[in-house]
């Protein structure tokens, strides 16, 4: 199934900053259990959760979220938290059992950072999924530093410790071709 708000495979327990979600916040950050996201074409990914004291807050940007009370000082923008605003209203959700877990190394808006796989969206029914250049999945990855970004899988290099390269000095892959290409079985 797939629409417009949709859930995570595993919710994520977070901290909320409560500059986002109160008008007069007595504390500067609140528990949070993260369950679900919301696509609008044009904007960033919202998310929905369910705060501490009962309430579900709707739509929060990415960047008012975090693993850990510490992290929310660590300066974090819209195009920290994601690459791209969404293209789509419809998505699907997944954590591929193959790389749940999975250690991994991320481009963000400025820098690399390693984190963890927590799951995949896949939009659905755009105007550029259909394309087999622009096609992407997103990833979402809990950073070691404490907060959490969306990237394409292009931003997003694996380490598989029984599988891929060490990723002592990690580097991207060079020289891999765009697919650009679609393919039918009935087709010449």
């Amino acid at each position: 199934m797939y629409e417009l708000i949709g859930q995570l495979p595993q919710h994520q327990y977070v901290h909320v900053d409560t500059a986002f979600t109160h008008r007069k916040p007595e504390m500067s950050s609140m528990p949070a259990m993260w369950f679900g996201l919301v696509s609008y074409s044009g904007r960033a990914w919202g998310c929905n959760v369910l705060l501490e004291n009962g309430a579900i807050y709707r739509n929060l940007p990415l960047h008012a979220l975090a693993a850990t009370v510490p992290a929310l000082s660590i300066p974090w923008r819209t195009r920290d938290a994601q690459h791209w605003d969404c293209y789509s209203t419809a998505f699907t959700t997944i954590s591929y059992d193959t790389l749940r877990g999975l250690d991994c190394l991320v481009k963000t808006a400025d820098e690399m950072n390693h984190g963890e796989y927590v799951c995949t969206i896949g939009p659905i029914g755009d105007a550029y999924s259909a394309v087999p250049s622009q096609s992407k999945e997103l990833v979402i990855v809990a950073l070691k530093n404490g907060r959490y970004t969306i990237q394409p899988t292009d931003r997003v290099v694996f380490h598989d410790i029984s599988f891929t390269v060490p990723m002592g000095n990690p580097t991207f892959p060079r020289g891999m071709r765009r697919q650009d290409e679609t393919y039918s079985s009935e087709g010449l």
